[in-house]
C-alpha cells in the first residue's frame, strides 16, 4: 500500500475495485466504513453486489475482465473537464501528452459497451474522483487475477497519477494483501526477480552486493514463477521441488495440470503445518511450526513490521521455518553461511542488507508502529510512500488497451464463472476447514446464481448442479441469489474435499506476472440430482425469485 491503513478514516473520497472487503478484510472494511460515517464519498467497482456495494454513493457493476475500458474512461473524462492537478503532472509525471491522446477513443459510450456500466454512472464517479482533495484506491485480487492483471493495476496508477493522488496522506494507491504476510514474503526476496528489498537480479550492483554478503557466485538472469515452475516439471526441466506453506494441488487452477506437474517430479518436499492434499504427495514432509509457536516478524499490507512472540511450544517435531531450511542448507555445504540461532539474527541480516529496512532491528520493530523504508535509525518510518518526489524518476503514465478475458461464454459453455472467498471459510481448507465452527455458518460450498438463470435452467434452492469448463467438471449444491449479475455465476475454493473448485478454473495468466486468470472461466451449468446420502436442501437465505428491472 502506498499508505497506511489507519489514514482510510480520513478519506474523502474511496474508489473500492475488485475487493469484496467486507468478506476478505473485514477490519479495514471498519475502516471504511468509518471513513463514510464521516460524510466520505465511496464508490464500488465489483461485478457483485457485494456487501460493500450497499454502503456506497454508486456502485459501478462491471463486467469481469473489462476494467482498462473503464478506467481509460474515466481519465479521459477527468482530462476533459480539466480536473486532472496540472503542476503536479508537470514535475512529477512523463507521458502525459501521449496519454491524452491514447485515450480519444476511451469515450463513455465506449466503455458502457465494454464495462455494462451505464456512461452517467461512469461519468460521475470520474468527476467525483478527479474533484476531490484526496482520493484512494484500493483493490484485491479481483484487479490482479486476470491475464490483463498488470495493465488494470496500471490504468488506477494512471488515475492516481494525473490526480497528483501519489504521495499525500488519506489517498494513494492501495492493494490489500490476501494474506498476512505477503508484503513481508516480498520484502524477504521470495519473487523470481528481486532480492531482498526489491533490490533487481538483473542488476551488476545488486548482484556483487548480494555475492559478498553471502559469499558465493549469484545466477545474473531472475528465477522464474511457481506457474512456470509447474509447467517445467510437466516437461522435465525441473526435477525437484520444495513448497513451503502452500496446499498447491487445491490452490492452483487446472488441478489435472498440477496433480501431474507434481507427480512428475523425481524429488517433491513440502513443508507445512498439515498433512495436506500436496504434502500427501511429497517424498519427505518437514513439519512447521504455527505462528504462535514461534518468534519471527509479518510486514503487513501497509508495509509496518510487526514482532510475533512464541506463545506456546509446537507440537511433536515440528520446527520453525527459518530452523528448517537453515539446517538443510547446512547440510548442503553450499558455502553459504545459514549458522543462525534466532530469528532475530535472520531479521538483522534482511536489515542489513535491504535499504527499506536499513535503520531497523528487533528493538526498534518491538511496538509495531514502523512502516518501512526505515533508513537509518533516527527515522521515524514512512506510512506515506512517494511525498515529494518519486526516488526513481517520474511516474510513466502507461498507454493501455483494453484487452476481453481469454475466455468467453459460448454455445457450449454459455456463463461467465468468477470466484473469490467467503467470510467465514476464507479461502482453502488448510486452516478454516480444520475448525468444525466455521461449517456452522458455512457447512458446504454452493454455486452462487441469479434468479432468472435458475429459472431458465430449472433450478430451486438447495437444487444440486453440475458446473462444466474446458478443464473439468465439479458438483454442489445451487443458491439462488441477485449478488452476481445474469450470466456469471459464483464460487468460492473452501471445500475442495467435496467441490475442487480449481478443476474448472481458467489457467491462462497474464504475460508479465504469470498469475492465473481466477476472475474469469468460461461454465457450463446443468441440474443434476443429488449424490448418494446428500439432500437439495436451501445453501443459505435465497432472494426472492422476482423480476428486478435493475438486475443485468
Amino acid at each position: 500500500m502506498s499508505n497506511s491503513i489507519p489514514e482510510i478514516e480520513d478519506c474523502p473520497m474511496m474508489l473500492c475495485v475488485g475487493t469484496n472487503m467486507t468478506e476478505c478484510h473485514p477490519i479495514i472494511a471498519l475502516r471504511v466504513k468509518k471513513a463514510v460515517r464521516k460524510g466520505a464519498k465511496l464508490f464500488v467497482v465489483d461485478p457483485r453486489k457485494i456487501p460493500l456495494a450497499e454502503l456506497a454513493d454508486g456502485h459501478l457493476q462491471i463486467q469481469l475482465g473489462s476494467d482498462v475500458a473503464l478506467f481509460n474512461a474515466m481519465a479521459k473524462v477527468i482530462i476533459d473537464e480539466d480536473l486532472h492537478d496540472k503542476e503536479y503532472v508537470e514535475q512529477r509525471t512523463e507521458g502525459f501528452e501521449e496519454l491524452k491522446k491514447h485515450l480519444e477513443s476511451f469515450t463513455l459510450e465506449y466503455a458502457e459497451k465494454i464495462s455494462g456500466v451505464p456512461k452517467e454512472l461512469i461519468r460521475e464517479c470520474a468527476i467525483e474522483y478527479g474533484s476531490a482533495e484526496r482520493a484512494g484506491i484500493y483493490y484485491t485480487l479481483g484487479i490482479t487475477e486476470h491475464i490483463c492483471g498488470v495493465s488494470n493495476v496500471q490504468s488506477l496508477c494512471n488515475l492516481a497519477l494525473i490526480t497528483g493522488n501519489l504521495g499525500k496522506r488519506s489517498a494513494g494507491v492501495n492493494p490489500l494483501r490476501g494474506q498476512n504476510n505477503i508484503q513481508g514474503a516480498g520484502d524477504a526476496g521470495a519473487l523470481p526477480n528481486n532480492y531482498p528489498g526489491f533490490q533487481d537480479v538483473t542488476s551488476a550492483e545488486s548482484r556483487k552486493k548480494f555475492e559478498k554478503a553471502w559469499g558465493v557466485p549469484l545466477d545474473p538472469d531472475k528465477g522464474i514463477t511457481k506457474i512456470a515452475a509447474l509447467d517445467h516439471a510437466v516437461d522435465g526441466r525441473i526435477k525437484a521441488m520444495w513448497i513451503c506453506g502452500e496446499n498447491t494441488l487445491v490452490t492452483d487452477p487446472d488441478v489435472k495440470h498440477t496433480t501431474k506437474a507434481l507427480e512428475s517430479l523425481d524429488f517433491f518436499v513440502v513443508q507445512d503445518m498439515f498433512l495436506t492434499d500436496t504434502a500427501q504427495k511429497a517424498h519427505v514432509v518437514f513439519p512447521a511450526a504455527a505462528f504462535t509457536e514461534v518468534d519471527g516478524f509479518f510486514t503487513n499490507s501497509d508495509r509496518r513490521i510487526q514482532r510475533i512472540r512464541k506463545a506456546s511450544d509446537p507440537p511433536g517435531e515440528a520446527k520453525p521455518d527459518w530452523w528448517i531450511i537453515a539446517e538443510v542448507a547446512k547440510r548442503m555445504e553450499s558455502g553459504v553461511h545459514f549458522d543462525y540461532d534466532s530469528s532475530s539474527e535472520v531479521f538483522d541480516e534482511l536489515a542489513s542488507v535491504s535499504p527499506i529496512y536499513a535503520g531497523l532491528d528487533y528493538d526498534r520493530i518491538d511496538s509495531g508502529e514502523l512502516h518501512w523504508p526505515v533508513p537509518d535509525h533516527d527515522h521515524p518510518g514512512t506510512p506515506v510512500l512517494h511525498e515529494g518526489v518519486f526516488l526513481n524518476g517520474k511516474g510513466k503514465l502507461q498507454l493501455l488497451d483494453y484487452v476481453p478475458p481469454s475466455e468467453n461464454p459460448d454455445d457450449e459453455y454459455p456463463f461467465y464463472l468468477t470466484t473469490g472467498r467467503r467470510l467465514p471459510t476464507y479461502h482453502t481448507n488448510t486452516m478454516t476447514g480444520r475448525s468444525e465452527g466455521f461449517r456452522i455458518l458455512v457447512p458446504n460450498e454452493w454455486l452462487e446464481i441469479h434468479p432468472r438463470d435458475a429459472e431458465k435452467l430449472g433450478f430451486e434452492d438447495g437444487d444440486w448442479a453440475r458446473i462444466s469448463s474446458r478443464r473439468g467438471d465439479v458438483t454442489t449444491r445451487v443458491a439462488i441469489t441477485r449478488t452476481s449479475p445474469s450470466g456469471t455465476v459464483f464460487m468460492s475454493f473452501a471445500f475442495p474435499e467435496e467441490t475442487l473448485t480449481n478443476n474448472i478454473t481458467n489457467p491462462d495468466v497474464d504475460p508479465i506476472t504469470e498469475t492465473p486468470e481466477f476472475k474469469v472461466a468460461a461454465v457450463a451449468v446443468e441440474r443434476i440430482e443429488a449424490p448418494a446420502g446428500f439432500s437439495a436442501e436451501p445453501a443459505l437465505q435465497a432472494d426472492p425469485a422476482i423480476e428486478d428491472p435493475r438486475d443485468g
